[in-house]
């Protein structure tokens, strides 16, 4: 083969040498964007089965929220006798017994709202606990009693937990 035949050779394996990486390219980029498609096909998908499960979750700590706020487990739990003591063991053991129910609702939420739920228990029994605590309360009205007006100079601890269930489920939409 002479030189002249090389070229020749050269010549015409060149524009096939060009359309084949063009066409690789060309294919490379269309495989990524199916694989991109196909995986934001899913996560929609995903999304769309899993945001009811969610929002229904946010919806039971919201509820649970609602149940365990000083003012309203005061009017729920009704007293089985007349000392404080007995009254608030019923009253932080209904505070547990309803967390302990929703307690399976924390995978669908984020670590902080679970963390504003959770302090929003501990400070209810806290509050509850203080209230028993004080040397004239001896009756479950009076615990009742003190309790509520404690309500009436600062928020119950549960609301903070409260509005910030709602910010994050306006966040979801």
């Amino acid at each position: 083969m002479n030189e002249s035949d090389i070229l020749d050779l050269l010549y015409a394996l060149l524009p096939a040498i060009i359309v084949g990486l063009i066409s690789f390219y060309f294919f490379n980029s269309y495989s990524k964007n199916e694989e991109n498609r196909r995986r934001f096909l899913l996560l929609r998908e995903k999304q769309k089965t899993a945001l009811p499960i969610r929002l229904q979750a946010y919806e039971r700590l919201a509820l649970l929220l609602e149940r365990v706020s000083p003012g309203k487990i005061l009017f729920r739990v009704q007293p089985t006798s007349e000392d404080a003591e007995s009254y608030a063991t019923l009253l932080i053991a209904n505070i547990e017994q309803e967390f302990e129910h929703n307690l399976a609702q924390q995978i669908y939420v984020t670590n902080e709202c679970w963390d504003y739920i959770k302090t929003a228990k501990n400070a209810t029994i806290t509050m509850i606990r203080k209230a028993v605590a004080t040397e004239d309360v001896s009756t479950s009205d009076q615990l009742r009693e003190v309790i509520l007006k404690s309500l009436m100079d600062k928020q119950p601890p549960t609301d903070a937990a409260l509005s910030y269930i709602k910010k994050e489920v306006k966040n979801l939409a």
